[in-house]
């Protein structure tokens, strides 16, 4: 009799203890912000079983397997970058697609605090069944994509990206509907003074419901964006590199600025009527010459990203936080980056599962450390902007495990 006494005791020691601890991972102490929740202050976060279990005031310790001390720290939803190029291969000649120019993601995402990244047009509808065998289906980082408009992708800016004849409105959107890691069709580096490059990609994301990203190619004179604003593109459509181009019209992209440094008017009008503004900053598009005058005239971007290569990374751009810290340093908050960098552009992919920490959501979190002091940003031409404030990215979790750890927060003592 005692002897099943003595088990029952056990036994109900053992239930409490699994009761008590109810969660995998708890993050305490740590400046939430999470735009789409309207939180912006000191919360716990809890997690199981790969999403977010709980997001309260206070969440009792002993209820966390793992315990992650985040006080100084703020906490975000994993950061999605919108413009990057990651169909990378080892076949020359490629440029970024299936070649050496784009990134293997998982070496280039966390460590920035990103969970989600958009490959903005290396594959079209020849080729993305590789690109998705080849990288999506082997990374860790989630890996959404624009397809391109042109069937083999960013093969080359000459000849394959002005090929008329290999841009399918039908083919891409099938493959658009066919493949749900595409979210959306790109056209970019065209260079002809045509419309039908930019309305072949308008009509496949109407035939697959999604949104089209333009890149502006080498046309000089660049092609009139009044005309592309109100008559080609729709509200939710986006354009990237938005503080690139040229103040003259003359020259491969008109940039939003007039000949007399003033805010084209049509940019505001064409962001009111709906249209994405996105960074997109690129080996060769962000200028702090116009960055500067167009955000103290009022165009702040939708959207935040990095177009990330192996040209841009090891320029002006470097890292997507370190876009995200430049857009601070001209103005805007850390609540507003962090909007521009998880919330706005899940909506704008049409992935509203993403972007967020409400409960039940997917566990991709970041932890970052804001850093005061005496920073420089270079811009695309190496040009310096000064700036007191620094993101650092301290602890990445993605579906609820671990990928980033900078001091081992998250980590037990050698010798405990």
């Amino acid at each position: 009799m005692h002897r099943y006494w003595l088990l029952s005791i056990v036994l109900v020691m053992i239930t409490c203890s699994i009761q008590a601890q109810k969660y995998n991972l708890i993050i305490k102490g740590g400046h939430v912000i999470d735009p789409k929740n309207n939180v912006n202050e000191v919360m716990d976060v809890a997690i199981s079983d790969g999403k977010i279990a709980r997001v309260a005031k206070k969440i009792d310790a002993e209820q966390g397997e793992q315990i992650v001390d985040a006080k100084g720290m703020y906490v975000t939803p994993g950061l999605i970058d919108m413009h990057g190029h990651y169909f990378h291969g080892t076949v020359p000649d490629r440029y970024l697609s299936n070649s050496f120019t784009a990134l293997a993601p998982d070496g280039f995402t966390f460590r920035s605090g990103v969970t989600t990244t958009v490959d903005a047009g290396g594959a079209g509808w020849k080729n993305f069944s590789l690109f998705k065998e080849q990288v999506i289906d082997r990374s860790q980082t989630r890996v959404l994509a624009f397809i391109n408009i042109v069937g083999s992708g960013m093969r080359g800016v000459v000849p394959y990206e002005q090929n008329l004849n290999d841009m399918d409105p039908k083919m891409t959107s099938l493959v658009a509907k066919q493949f749900s890691e595409i979210v959306g069709v790109k056209i970019g580096h065209y260079r002809g003074q045509e419309w039908e490059p930019y309305q072949y990609a308008v009509e496949a994301g109407e035939l697959a419901d999604i949104p089209v990203m333009v890149d502006l190619g080498g046309t000089d004179p660049a092609l009139p964006l009044d005309i592309m604003f109100s008559n080609v593109l729709r509200p939710g459509d986006i354009l990237t590199h938005m503080y690139g181009g040229t103040t003259s019209g003359h020259g491969p992209k008109e940039g939003p600025l007039d000949e007399d440094n003033h805010l084209r008017e049509h940019w505001i009008e064409a962001q009111d009527r709906g249209l994405i503004f996105d960074v997109g900053h690129g080996g060769g598009s962000f200028f702090y010459d116009i960055a500067v005058s167009a955000t103290q005239q009022g165009l702040w971007p939708n959207t935040i990203s990095t177009d990330l290569h192996t040209g841009s990374m090891n320029s002006g751009m470097k890292t997507m936080l370190n876009v995200v810290s430049k857009m601070m340093n001209l103005g805007m908050s850390l609540q507003e980056v962090i909007l521009a960098s998880t919330w706005k552009p899940a909506q704008v992919i049409q992935r509203e599962n993403l972007g967020h920490l409400s409960e039940g959501a997917v566990a991709d979190i970041a932890l970052f450390t804001l850093h005061k002091g005496d920073f420089g940003f270079l811009d695309s031409r190496k040009h310096l902007y000064p700036g007191d404030s620094k993101l650092e990215t301290e602890l990445t979790i993605r579906e609820g495990k671990v990928v980033w750890d900078l001091n081992g927060i998250a980590a037990p003592r050698w010798d405990e």
